[in-house]
């Protein structure tokens, strides 16, 4: 029993160590990640994020998972290169496969609302 407990708990330890997300830091220039992108729905206007400001659907911000608040980063849509420059100021997405919530003005600059969920490529600039 003792040794059934001793092995769970080593593999309990040892899934923990291993870990594929990056960690990021204040100087994570340069950092360039490929998934998909979406956008806030209406309802969340006006409500604060995780950093604490008034989500506003008009403004150039994003949610991301794990890089540090304000860092600004360059979205590109994929099938069209088109690009905007947001600054994360809240987490998420939770869905897997979304590496980027971006405001709905923000998304139209990349796709059509309509389009849903693109395929992006997100590059950390300042």
């Amino acid at each position: 029993m003792i040794k059934a407990l001793l092995i769970s708990l080593s593999l309990a330890i040892l899934a923990g160590c291993s870990s594929s997300q990056t960690n990021y830091s204040a100087t994570s220039t340069g950092i360039r990640e490929q998934g998909n992108a979406s956008f806030y729905a209406d309802k969340y206007h006006g409500r604060l994020t995780a950093s604490g400001e008034k989500f506003d659907q008009q403004a150039m911000t994003a949610a991301h998972k794990q890089l540090p608040f304000n860092s600004k980063v360059k979205v590109t849509n994929t099938a069209n290169n088109r690009s905007v420059v947001v600054r994360v100021n809240d987490r998420g997405p939770f869905i897997p496969g979304r590496i980027i919530d971006l405001t709905k003005h923000a998304y139209e600059q990349l796709a059509e609302p309509s389009s849903g969920v693109i395929n992006v490529t997100v590059e950390v600039i300042d």
